[in-house]
């Protein structure tokens, strides 16, 4: 089998070249094979070439050629050398060399048989949340008796011959947020999802109207996550292909058993252990990209678990006209999400009762911390009570009881609280070979899904439509490539597209939901703003109407909006009825509510990201007919 060099820093991460007769040749030229964009690199920097000992690598440069971080002229190369030109780096990889070690470390592990099934895919997926969950079964459902799945997920247990989630006694607290599914994502699904999901109409509702790229006319659907976690998992349990392992993966110890695999996919979450593990794969996230002013921009939301007497077209026109509070339920049961402070965020701790002592459980994990008997929020891993609870006149929670009072919540209604950080990062790359085939593997491919590819959301309760379409892209690609021979970089065009384009409707609606720009055209965070509002100083942003009272210009804010959703969500309510829902307001959180701004949902809303565009048949390949020689111009003929 042939050796290969490997990209580990710089633009060629994660790519590789196969080394052969021919020279390679490292340098700026564009006419190099690999093309070395570091200033310090000379046109041509080096090369290797094959000789009777092997591959050696020469130096052909002024800055110098470095293995294993010393400086050479000449090297002939031995399995794992690290090659360094400039600021990129690269990893010289026998394969003779490979296939001995892992002979030796696969004793105990089982291996390919020639009998095996060479038509067989084999897949092994790490968390088994929704979106690893409907990726599995949308494979499954491509790939009838073609495919083997394997799910890591630690919060699962065994349960008789089932595997079921784990619940409080086991230290698990459920997701009980309710998720926004928009119809392009969730009519893509195969039909026996959307049955399982969808079929008892009492566990989902419709409480945002129908968008101008809603499809077939049905609007976005509000679902407990919990519920379709349920609701995959029991699927998997009976599907034959799945094999559901109730343990976390580990990709050290993992990593042979993952040799014999052909695809490992990462859905475990935007803090993905396995993803990190494969960090020189998959390239490093830029979070420059990002900032405001040098900052990196970075939200941080509460989240009150509540249940609203209010009706949805009331819920939502209260949600859009400003930019402090989010209602995401299920017929009034779900989260209240509160945007904070930059001095709001700092209180945000638990503290430990025992050892009286703050610890960031809710703000760094975080956690689910639920109301018991004695009114306090306790969370049930660590022990820990919410402080600003504690501190009942705390500027924080007043500020927690006016936005319940928004919508209509007395402060017993409020049965959890919890937290969820907004933090963008460009991602280089969402595919990976982290294996080449060889006489007895297979040769792995890694893939990013979900949370661990994008894990930024517009606000909470919108990062699972991202997460189902990134898993119906990988599947119609591997459903596609799947041929019983070893997977290529170019099976998966198509994929890295889709997940590119994701990214970017993903970065760029976070953004504008992030940040306002002001008739002088100046950038400030949503959260800046509302922290200057609590000033008794005027700020920056525009005063109601002269005469006017921060009610008064909400009010007709409010009526524009209603304006322009009436025929899409009838049963708005009037402007009497909201001017007396609103009078119950402190005139503090009024000019807040005024002063963050209404929801740009011409911006923030607009086209989802469609898939089906990189996987609609393919164009017709014009192919010229040969010329005929009499109808080439003398003097132009061979």
């Amino acid at each position: 089998m042939p050796s290969v060099i490997v990209g580990q820093t710089g633009p060629f991460t994660g790519q590789s070249v196969v080394l052969g007769a021919e020279p390679l040749t490292f340098g700026r030229k564009s006419d190099n094979g690999v093309v070395i964009v570091s200033a310090s690199a000379s046109r041509l920097h080096a090369e290797i070439l094959k000789e009777d000992a092997g591959f050696v690598l020469y130096d052909r440069s002024r800055n110098g050629t470095f293995v294993n971080d010393e400086r050479i002229t000449r090297r002939a190369l031995r399995a794992n050398d690290r090659i360094r030109i400039g600021d990129e780096t690269f990893l010289f990889e026998s394969q003779d060399a490979m296939e001995t070690v892992m002979d030796l470390s696969l004793l105990d592990m089982p291996r390919t048989k020639a009998s095996d099934d060479p038509g067989l895919l084999r897949v092994t997926i790490t968390g088994g949340g929704p979106v690893g969950l409907a990726f599995a079964l949308t494979l499954e459902n491509m790939l009838r008796g073609r495919v083997a799945i394997k799910i890591y997920e630690n919060r699962w247990i065994k349960n008789g011959s089932t595997v079921v989630w784990k619940d409080e006694t086991h230290g698990n607290t459920r997701r009980q947020q309710v998720v926004t599914i928009q119809s392009r994502q969730y009519l893509a699904l195969p039909e026996e999802l959307q049955t399982a999901l969808f079929d008892a109409g009492h566990n989902y509702s419709e409480m945002w109207p129908v968008g101008p790229d809603s499809v077939e006319g049905r609007p976005p659907r509000n679902i407990r996550i919990a519920y379709v976690e349920d609701r995959l998992l029991d699927l998997a349990n009976k599907s034959a292909a799945i094999r559901l392992i109730p343990d976390r993966f580990d990709p050290s110890g993992h990593q042979g058993r993952l040799a014999q695999e052909h695809v490992l996919v990462v859905c475990e979450g935007g803090r993905s252990r396995t993803r990190e593990h494969y960090a020189d794969r998959f390239g490093a996230a830029d979070a420059s990209i990002y900032s405001l002013d040098g900052d990196h921009l970075q939200d941080v939301v509460l989240g009150l678990r509540v249940k609203s007497p209010l009706s949805d077209p009331m819920s939502v026109l209260l949600t859009v006209s400003q930019n402090r509070f989010l209602l995401n339920s299920l017929r009034g049961e779900g989260f209240l999400n509160m945007r904070l402070t930059r001095e709001e965020a700092k209180n945000v701790v638990g503290i430990d009762p025992v050892r009286q002592v703050f610890e960031e459980c809710i703000a760094a994990r975080p956690c689910v911390m639920t109301r018991e008997e004695d009114n306090e929020f306790r969370c049930p891993t660590h022990g820990t009570l919410f402080l600003p609870a504690l501190l009942r006149n705390s500027p924080l929670w007043k500020r927690i009881r006016e936005g319940l009072k928004l919508f209509g919540m007395a402060e017993d209604e409020l049965t959890a609280v919890t937290s969820f950080r907004l933090d963008m990062v460009q991602r280089p790359r969402f595919t990976a070979q982290l294996s080449r085939p060889t006489a007895t593997n297979p040769g792995t491919y890694g893939f990013l899904l979900g949370d661990a590819a994008n894990a930024i959301h517009f606000w909470p309760g919108r990062g699972l439509n991202s997460g189902l379409a990134s898993a119906t892209s990988l599947a119609r690609s591997l459903s596609r490539a799947w041929q019983g021979r070893p997977l290529r970089d170019a099976d998966f065009i198509r994929h890295e597209a889709a997940m590119s384009m994701l990214q970017y409707r993903h970065k760029s609606r976070a953004w504008n939901a992030m940040v306002t720009t002001d008739e002088q055209g100046a950038t400030r965070a949503i959260k800046d703003i509302i922290a200057l509002s609590m000033e008794s100083a005027p700020g920056n942003a525009p005063a109601p109407a002269p005469g006017q009272t921060h009610l008064d210009a909400l009010l007709q804010r409010m009526g524009s909006i209603r304006e322009r959703l009436a025929s899409r969500l009838p049963g708005m309510p009037t402007d009497d009825e909201l001017r007396a829902h609103l009078s119950a307001l402190d005139a503090s959180t009024l000019r807040t509510l005024w002063e963050s701004g209404a929801w740009d949902t011409l911006i923030v809303g607009g086209e989802e990201a469609d898939i089906d565009l990189f996987y609609q048949s393919d164009s017709p390949v014009y192919v010229p007919r040969p010329a005929d020689p009499r109808d080439i111009p003398s003097g132009l003929a061979p």
